[in-house]
């Protein structure tokens, strides 16, 4: 019985923190090609203005909208923001009008695609400052 005892026994193993040696840096580059994917437009197209584009791949379009308050007789703009996929091919900056194109969902708030760019900001600046100068 003492025999049964002694074999029923566990062993445990301690696990020391060995520090593993550093890889080597290998100098040959890796080619990196990025594949787009296509998304099939469908439903509503829209034009605004790219408000951010600070999240990769996303940019966020502001569209001004008119709607009629039947009360006061009168029109009231509203605000409206979407988020929408940038493809590298588009690559919309800040300041950018552009069209977007309702597709699937590409996440959770992205379901539009940038479909193209409309003008770009430093365009538009220059003529909004040719439409000021000319009415001067």
């Amino acid at each position: 019985m003492a025999e049964e005892k002694t074999t029923k026994k566990t062993v445990k193993t301690v696990k020391k923190d060995v520090k593993a040696a550093a890889p080597k840096k290998v100098e040959a580059t890796k080619k990196v090609e990025t594949v787009e994917k296509t998304y099939a437009v469908r439903g509503n197209i829209f034009e605004g203005k790219v408000v951010s584009a600070k999240a990769d791949k996303t940019v966020t379009v502001q569209r001004i909208l008119t709607q009629y308050v039947q009360k006061y007789e009168r029109y009231r703009k509203v605000k409206s923001k979407i988020k929408a996929h940038n493809p590298v091919s588009m690559n919309a900056k800040e300041g950018d009008i552009v069209k977007i194109g309702e597709t699937r969902k590409i996440s959770k708030t992205k379901n539009f695609i940038v479909m193209e760019i409309i003008r770009e900001a430093k365009q538009w600046k220059q003529w909004v400052f040719q439409i000021i100068m000319h009415l001067r």
